[in-house]
């Protein structure tokens, strides 16, 4: 039988104690030096934060292909909306009422009397899109971002983009709700299943046709708030070219939705309607040869109303 060569099954020697390693500025390393252990970044989440009141540091978006460089559109305005998700923090602020007894003074008689206080409760909410997720059986991502409307989705893409290029820094704060994450919003809501964000009455999962927008412009809370109400004045004055508008104003100052939409019409849409109906039957009553000949008879008959003093009045 021929010999095997078993030369080759010998382990390595380690190179270090044999050779220099080059370094980038042609300097060579000590071999006697151990080599250190190569550095790793390691990335720490929370998604939940134990401090609602705590100011957040200023979020950097990560950056983001343009259409024009993505192969699949579709993937690449998740991303990017995702992205906006991803750098805004999830705080809200509550208006909450509370009802306490205090004793008064008088007359020189003490009673007791309840008054109503006003409290400004500064919300966290980043467990509650997690939490519906998980309800639902699906990743953060999916459930956030690909719960909306396809065509929605593009629109908004292209708004944001100008608001980005337009320095406001935009962010997501809410996009795509199930009947479930809307019962556990807070503040100024539809019902769970009526929600324009993604409610069952509405079509539900892949149909939201609504998101909450802010500004993450700016180091401390307050200014961030500035931002938004910036970004919000902005979004107004430029709802038909960004062809996405809000539907409340000022009542949810964040929640946007496309203005060719049914909730904008409802919402925004009915002063401009009950204007062009007002003119119509103007319109008909100038056509109609009765209609001035009526209202001269009428408007004689009030002033002849009028002109008639009332028996048990007194004029002075």
């Amino acid at each position: 039988m021929a010999a095997v060569a078993t030369s080759h099954l010998k382990p390595p020697e380690p190179a270090v104690a044999h050779a220099a390693v080059s370094l980038g500025d042609g300097a060579a390393a000590d071999p006697s030096r151990p080599t250190p252990p190569p550095e790793t970044a390691v990335r720490l989440v929370s998604l939940f934060r134990s401090d609602p009141a705590k100011e957040y540091p200023q979020p950097a978006a990560r950056p983001v292909e343009t259409l024009d460089e993505c192969l699949v559109v579709e993937i690449c305005i998740d991303e990017y909306l995702w992205s906006l998700y991803e750098r805004t923090p999830k705080v809200d602020t509550n208006k909450v009422t509370e009802r306490i007894k205090t004793t008064v003074k008088t007359k020189g008689k003490t009673r007791t009397v309840t008054k109503t206080i006003t409290k400004y409760v500064v919300g966290d909410f980043t467990w509650k899109d997690p939490i519906a997720a998980q309800r639902a059986g699906m990743s953060l991502k999916d459930y956030v971002i690909g719960g909306m409307d396809r065509a929605f989705k593009l629109k908004l893409y292209r708004a944001l983009r100008a608001m980005d290029d337009a320095g406001f820094m935009p962010g997501i704060t809410s996009a795509f709700r199930d009947d479930y994450r809307q019962s556990i919003a807070a503040g100024n809501k539809a019902a769970s299943d009526s929600s324009y964000h993604g409610g069952s009455r509405r079509g539900g999962y892949g149909h939201g046709l609504a998101v909450d927008l802010v500004s993450v412009k700016g180091e401390t809370r307050v200014q961030r708030f500035a931002a938004s109400e910036e970004l919000w004045k902005w979004i107004d004055a430029h709802e038909k070219e960004l062809g996405v508008g809000r539907p409340y104003l000022d009542r949810d100052p964040p929640h946007v939705a496309p203005i060719n939409g049914k909730e904008y019409a409802a919402k925004r849409g009915r002063p401009a309607a009950a204007k062009l109906e007002t003119r119509k039957r103007q319109a008909g009553a100038g056509n109609d040869p009765g209609a001035s000949m009526r209202a001269k008879q009428a408007k004689s008959s009030k002033v002849s109303s009028l002109g008639e003093p009332d028996k048990h009045t007194t004029l002075k």
